[in-house]
């Protein structure tokens, strides 16, 4: 797929509805600069997005993925498809918000034991100090974690596992 070809087709596709990225950005609930990267080919669209923005322009999804225009419509089963793959990535998506909104409280905690134990001056009797200790200890590894998550690392490391995996079962067969 050319994403730099695919990017001047939603330009072109957004220009003909009289639409300003501004404007398409605040329709589809992202960034304006969100679609300037979509239409220089730097990033792609999310898929539920990608649906949206065939409905929006009366385009083929197909067609939106190759960067041109074809004849042919895109049938109701391929399109329902694609929704359901969107709606898997989204309920993915939103997994793992959740787990990243626990672990963010887990280390709120941590740090406020730390923070109590500190300011009571309790640091210096020892069950006290493994617990602050182990508290900061705790929210310092859910930052680590919360900038990984967040990241790009995270795609990364599920390549490499996906790549992993494949080869694994490709040797199993």
């Amino acid at each position: 797929m050319d994403m730099i070809k695919t990017g001047k087709f939603l330009q072109e596709l957004r220009k003909e509805k009289e639409l300003t990225q501004e404007q398409l950005a605040e329709q589809l609930g992202v960034a304006r600069r969100t679609v300037s990267r979509w239409e220089t080919g730097n990033n792609m669209p999310d898929l539920d997005i990608l649906v949206e923005l065939s409905d929006l322009y009366s385009v083929d999804l197909r067609e939106i993925l190759s960067g041109e225009r074809k004849s042919e419509t895109m049938d109701q089963e391929l399109k329902e498809t694609v929704l359901q793959v969107a709606d898997y990535s989204s309920e993915e998506k939103n997994k793992m918000l959740r787990r990243m909104h626990w672990l963010f409280i887990v280390g709120l905690i941590g740090f406020a034991a730390f923070l109590v134990i500190t300011l009571l001056g309790l640091e210096a009797t020892a069950p006290y100090d493994a617990i602050g200790s182990f508290g900061l200890g705790i929210a310092f590894a859910m930052m680590i974690l919360g900038v990984i998550f967040t990241g790009r690392s995270v795609a990364r490391i599920r390549e490499f596992k996906m790549r992993l995996l494949g080869k694994t079962e490709a040797g199993k067969k």
